[in-house]
């Protein structure tokens, strides 16, 4: 089964750092672009940032440029966040998701995980 699995989500208190993981199974992973999204309480899910398959290509929404790090492990089909210098406005909970190219547009994702809650204290 197809699967995109998130975790590393938390608690940290403001100006700490959190590294999420997605881990995908199934033949979803290999040469596709991975993407990061966020949904925050009463709000739309948004772009975070992508990265294509080599991971010579990476994407940043403005809020995260300078803090956030998006990386891959091709072989352990895995895509990573490094969330760093985290605000209250990150708190949201993230999701990961194929694509076939770097994009920021939600609707060329076709697989998505079930998100992990990040939560950042003032």
């Amino acid at each position: 089964q197809v699967q995109l699995v998130e975790s590393g989500g938390g608690l940290v208190q403001a100006g700490g750092s959190l590294r999420l993981s997605c881990a995908a199974s199934g033949r979803i992973f290999s040469g596709y672009a991975m993407g990061w999204f966020r949904q925050a309480p009463g709000k739309e899910r948004e772009f975070v940032s992508a990265i294509n398959w080599s991971g010579g290509t990476t994407d940043y929404a403005d809020s995260v440029k300078g803090r956030f790090t998006i990386s891959r492990d091709n072989a352990k089909s895995t895509v990573y966040l490094q969330m760093d210098f985290l605000t209250p406005e990150d708190t949201a909970v993230y999701f990961c998701a194929r694509s076939s190219f770097v994009t920021a547009s939600e609707g060329e994702y076709d697989y998505w995980g079930q998100g992990t809650q990040v939560t950042v204290s003032s």
